[in-house]
């Protein structure tokens, strides 16, 4: 067994799954305009990726005990491949929704997988390997919406930018195969599947569950819609959505420091109160502000997801795979239904701002601008009420030691 080439593998594939993140969401304008969509049935286009991520998740994490990492990674291999395919063929609505959704599956099989084996194969630093693994989310995020931006400059649409990651996927199919997988944590140390299940229903570990809801939709419920709200703001979205991923990137590298010095519940808060200091900022921000309000809640949403997998990863170890695959897929759930509403909120706001009669073409920018900067304004109530959740699980967490 080879554990280098293991994680390495896992990231190019976490890669493919990312930078459809990136070019879905700067594809999101020209799918309105091809398909003649409304901006909440482009949300439910974009919802279908994370619904069939939950999906896979939820199946795939009980079965990485049974069937074992390769066939899960071979599953994500065959559906990466038909999801690009069918996109790029879409001709309506129903084949976007299940080019989209047939990704969306293999992006929860990637993550079915990886978290486990990357857990397995660092069992002394798992939230550290974690960050470092889920440095390629946001790494493959910059890929994607830099191959959009420049594509989109050289006059490619954007069917070309999603056949690049045909590349990615081909990469990350070599480099698994003939490899040697090990056994998933949970099977090494010889516990029941029942005593998994039962492990899921620890108070603590449901509570995460709820917070995964939040934290997911803070996230990827914004940062899909950015590229389409930003382009209107008189800034680039796609390259606002680089920038993000870019800090995310370079954060998660340096994971190690930070999780030593805060501890995962305390990275947990400030990313929290980050998070809603960027988002509303950003909802009141004009020109080059923008940029800097979406920096603050690019360090705010960092290290979000992989320090809750991490937390859960050595504080529930008795929920093995299934309980990584639960904790993901219950965040990709919650995008799946946020994404339309925000979509709606979007559609209303400009409902809301257009005179009767229409509005002028100079002044249709402004008002998307306008009406997409309060939607996400109003997502900015999801970290707020984190940020009161971990700060109260930080004090539980200290009052035993104290009492001792």
């Amino acid at each position: 067994m080879n554990p280098n080439r293991l994680f390495r593998a896992s990231c190019v594939a976490l890669i493919t799954t990312a930078m459809s993140f990136a070019i879905r969401g700067g594809a999101t304008g020209d799918w309105v305009a091809q398909f003649n969509l409304t901006n909440e049935q482009a949300g439910w286009v974009n919802g279908t990726a994370f619904w069939g991520f939950t999906l896979a998740m939820m199946f795939g994490g009980p079965l990485v005990d049974t069937l074992g990492f390769k066939k899960i990674l071979g599953l994500a291999f065959v559906g990466h491949a038909a999801g690009i395919i069918l996109t790029i063929f879409a001709w309506d609505f129903w084949s976007l929704f299940t080019g989209t959704l047939l990704f969306g599956i293999a992006n929860g099989s990637v993550e079915a997988a990886c978290n486990p084996l990357v857990a397995t194969l660092y069992p002394k630093d798992q939230t550290t390997k974690l960050n470092h693994f889920h440095v390629w989310f946001p790494g493959g995020i910059v890929i994607g919406g830099l191959f959009a931006f420049v594509f989109a400059k050289m006059g490619l649409g954007w069917k070309a930018q999603f056949a690049t990651m045909l590349i990615p996927l081909v990469a990350y199919g070599f480099m698994f195969v003939g490899q040697q997988f090990p056994q998933t944590e949970r099977v090494q140390r010889g516990e029941s599947t029942g005593s998994m299940f039962k492990a899921l229903l620890a108070p603590g570990f449901i509570l995460m569950v709820g917070c995964m809801l939040l934290t997911a939709s803070t996230e990827l419920g914004s940062g899909q819609w950015i590229p389409n709200i930003l382009s209107h703001a008189g800034v680039s979205g796609i390259l606002v959505l680089v920038m993000i991923n870019g800090i995310m990137a370079v954060g998660r590298s340096f994971a190690g420091p930070f999780v030593h010095k805060l501890s995962p519940i305390g990275m947990l808060v400030a990313s929290a109160i980050l998070s809603t200091l960027g988002l509303y900022a950003m909802s009141h921000a004009t020109g080059n502000m923008l940029f800097a309000a979406a920096a603050v809640f690019a360090f705010g949403v960092c290290f979000f997801w992989p320090t809750m997998v991490g937390y859960v990863a050595e504080n529930y170890p008795k929920t093995g795979a299934l309980g990584l695959a639960t904790i993901g897929g219950a965040g990709m759930l919650s995008v799946s239904f946020v994404l339309p509403i925000i979509g709606k909120w979007y559609d209303t706001g400009i409902a809301a701002r257009t005179p009767v009669g229409g509005a002028a073409p100079d002044a249709l920018a402004g008002i998307q601008a306008a009406a997409g900067l309060d939607a996400l304004g109003k997502v900015a109530i999801l970290p707020a009420v984190l940020t009161a959740i971990f700060i109260l699980i930080a004090v539980m967490r200290k009052k035993p030691a104290a009492a001792h």
